[in-house]
């Protein structure tokens, strides 16, 4: 019987995948090998004469099939890396991007010169955005709050996953289950900001599989963001700012409302491709 070697099977799942229209076809096919074989990618380079066993086949195909289906990459290795951090990712809360890593690195740019700096992540999810802060920021004190409870268990399920102690984890809507008077030195946010009509536009990866409350941010998208913004002004300390992840057609409107609203100073800051993705508002 002939043998089944390593490089053929790549090379029938990649076909396949790039039939399906998955993007990326070949990489994540190499992923999902490595995946099954508890090996590292570039080994693979290294075994393409290796024959498979049927029990390694056997994953493999499935994964495949579910790749196909255009489940993500994500969900079906149950994981994905985020700066400094591997992140458990399932159903139950969007899959973190690249391009969120920059906002954590604008937290840090502008950190305020006080010992503790205390900050609040709104709608946390997995955790990427407090996680990565408590990790980079040790003398911060990190605050993570959603609307889901599941969301609040998988952070607390990437906190231990990467040895960090859990942050304050708060359940409920923006502000609404915290007291009046607290104040933080930051807020940061990536609130659902795509328009309820946009949604069929979007990859199936995303529109079917991440959860709808984490994308929709209103009939026009920047109806969350205009909230995020609108109750963070009462709840900054004197010099404190709101770092917020927007689409970024959405930043000249949501400028013009802040300065408004009476904050001090609104700029953004650009994403990979140049576009103006962030949105930093200064009291």
């Amino acid at each position: 019987m002939p043998q089944t070697l390593l490089l053929e099977v790549l090379n029938k799942a990649a076909a396949y995948l790039k039939e399906k229209g998955v993007p990326q076809a070949r990489l994540d096919a190499d992923l999902l090998l490595a995946q099954v074989l508890g090996a590292k990618r570039l080994d693979l380079y290294l075994q393409f004469d290796r024959p498979l066993s049927d029990v390694e086949l056997e994953p493999f195909r499935a994964f495949i099939r579910r790749r196909g289906r255009r489940e993500p990459l994500q969900h079906i290795l149950g994981e994905t890396e985020f700066r400094e951090l591997r992140l458990k990712t399932d159903a139950r809360a969007l899959i973190p991007r690249s391009e969120t890593e920059i906002l954590v690195d604008i937290v840090i740019k502008n950190l305020p010169a006080v010992d503790r700096p205390r900050i609040l992540d709104l709608g946390t999810g997995t955790g990427a955005i407090a996680l990565s802060l408590a990790k980079e920021i040790p003398a911060c004190e990190v605050t993570a709050s959603d609307i889901s409870s599941a969301c609040l268990e998988l952070t607390r399920e990437n906190s231990a996953g990467n040895g960090l102690p859990v942050p304050e984890l708060i359940l409920g809507n923006l502000f609404e289950s915290f007291s009046p008077n607290r104040l933080w030195h930051i807020v940061v946010a990536n609130p659902p900001y795509i328009a309820e009509g946009d949604i069929a536009r979007l990859a199936s990866e995303v529109r079917d599989h991440d959860p709808h409350s984490a994308l929709v941010g209103g009939e026009k998208g920047w109806e969350l963001p205009l909230q995020v913004m609108t109750h963070s002004f009462s709840r900054l300390e004197p010099g404190g700012f709101l770092a917020m992840e927007i689409d970024p057609p959405q930043f000249p409107m949501l400028k013009e409302k802040a300065l408004e609203q009476g904050w001090a100073r609104v700029k953004s800051e650009s994403d990979y491709q140049g576009f103006q993705r962030f949105l930093l508002a200064f009291l």
